[in-house]
């Protein structure tokens, strides 16, 4: 009984030590000018609290905190926005001159630390979350690195690999001598029929897949003549939908030309990426099956600029990239004004990371209000990622995911280009 009544109070005792370290964990944010993605409302002079890793309440003034060993950022003169969300990047590459070449000469591990200074620009340029659409199977490590707290980067839901067909968009023997090409099969993300498309979206799975990303129609940075045709039929799409659906997965489409953007929304897919030559029956199907649209008119302007630069791009590159880049902002002004489903993506890799923000400039350029455009980087980026409960709004039970800019996006949406404070998850990763 004594030894009992000893072990007792050393774990009372134990626990009071550890009470202050406890209460110090919450964060008053003092913003003075607050954006409400739920109501659409600016509010001002308000306080977020926050406390391991959530936010805790939302209040009108600025709370004093109740205890003195709690944390207070001064963010009056900032307009305080939730952590925004890019639905469309490539975190383990960025455009170069040699980017082909690249490919021969990086390792993984290369690969590994290039991706993780990139997914860092990304996290300070106020991008809490992103998609990553595709890359070698570097970015499962890099999501695992981020989540276990060994890398610093936006909390990524990765599609590992591009699932395509031999010769598509993603195949990664594309323009190889043909010594080199071989014959990649559904284990690389290749498909050809339903048979090897159930296969590839189950090999994506086995490797950690959060969701799936297809290519219906050709690319415009292929090594290959057509950006636009058609690349898989109706039936492997669905093939695709169905096997993912099965798994919990939703299924995004790189999809150029209209056909094969038509052929991937009756398939179910989730989202349409690109979208470059959307027609107006595209438009209305997209509608009908509230299919999400992600532009990345970022993109699309970054590729046509960089054709430009002789020897940018391998000579079949060049002339898709003259045509249909320039198409994406158009397309996009049409289908936001159409009412499609609009969630902010960029392609970030296609351009240099860090400035995802463009993306946002654009939208507005093409007719999309400024508080719309926002909205699609935080509540309907939310959605689309089937996130709702944790991301897209400032709210009580939410992840504290909080990013501050100087000036109102609502009257200049270019101030978000200019991000001065970065919080994810409840921590502090960019004060200026």
């Amino acid at each position: 009984m004594k030894f009992a009544r000893v072990v007792s109070s050393l774990l009372v005792g134990y626990s009071l030590l550890l009470a202050p370290a406890a209460q110090a964990q919450k964060t008053y944010l003092h913003c003075g000018r607050l954006l409400d993605m739920r109501t659409e409302q600016a509010q001002t002079e308000m306080t977020i609290v926050t406390e391991n890793g959530r936010i805790v309440a939302v209040e009108r003034g600025y709370r004093a905190p109740t205890n003195a060993a709690d944390k207070v950022i001064d963010l009056k003169n900032r307009t305080v926005l939730p952590g925004l969300i890019d639905c469309h990047v490539h975190l383990e590459s960025e455009t170069s001159k040699n980017s082909q070449v690249q490919t021969f000469t990086q390792n993984p591990a290369d690969i590994a630390f290039q991706a993780a200074t990139y997914a860092h620009k990304t996290l300070l340029a106020g991008f809490t979350t992103v998609r990553d659409l595709g890359g070698s199977g570097v970015n499962v490590a890099l999501r695992n690195a981020i989540n276990q707290g060994r890398a610093v980067g936006p909390r990524v839901f990765t599609a590992v690999r591009v699932i395509t067909t031999t010769g598509g968009h993603g195949d990664p023997t594309n323009g190889y001598r043909l010594n080199l090409m071989g014959s990649p099969g559904p284990a690389d993300g290749l498909l050809n029929g339903p048979a090897e498309a159930r296969q590839a979206v189950r090999e994506q799975y086995k490797r950690g897949a959060d969701l799936i990303k297809i290519a219906s129609t050709g690319g415009v940075l292929s090594v290959a003549k057509d950006g636009a045709a058609p690349q898989m039929t109706e039936e492997e799409i669905r093939a695709v939908v169905e096997t993912a659906r099965d798994l919990g997965l939703p299924v995004a489409c790189h999809a150029h030309g209209p056909e094969g953007i038509k052929r991937a929304i009756r398939a179910g897919v989730t989202s349409i990426e690109h979208g470059s030559l959307l027609d107006d029956e595209g438009i209305k199907l997209m509608k009908k099956y509230s299919t999400w649209y992600v532009p990345t008119i970022t993109a699309g302007k970054s590729v046509a600029d960089s054709a430009k630069i002789p020897n940018y791009y391998p000579a079949l590159v060049t002339p898709k990239a003259l045509a249909i880049g320039p198409k994406l902002q158009e397309t996009f002004g049409r289908a936001y004004k159409a009412g499609v489903k609009i969630a902010f993506g960029t392609d970030a890799a296609v351009f240099r990371h860090g400035v995802n923000a463009l993306e946002f400039q654009y939208m507005v350029e093409a007719g999309m209000p400024p508080l719309a455009a926002l909205r699609s980087a935080t509540v309907s980026a939310a959605e689309l990622l089937n996130q709702t409960s944790n991301l897209g709004t400032l709210e009580a039970g939410k992840l504290a995911d909080v990013v501050a800019v100087e000036g109102d996006p609502l009257t200049d949406i270019k101030v978000m280009q200019r991000v001065r404070f970065v919080m994810k998850q409840g921590v502090v990763y960019r004060q200026e």
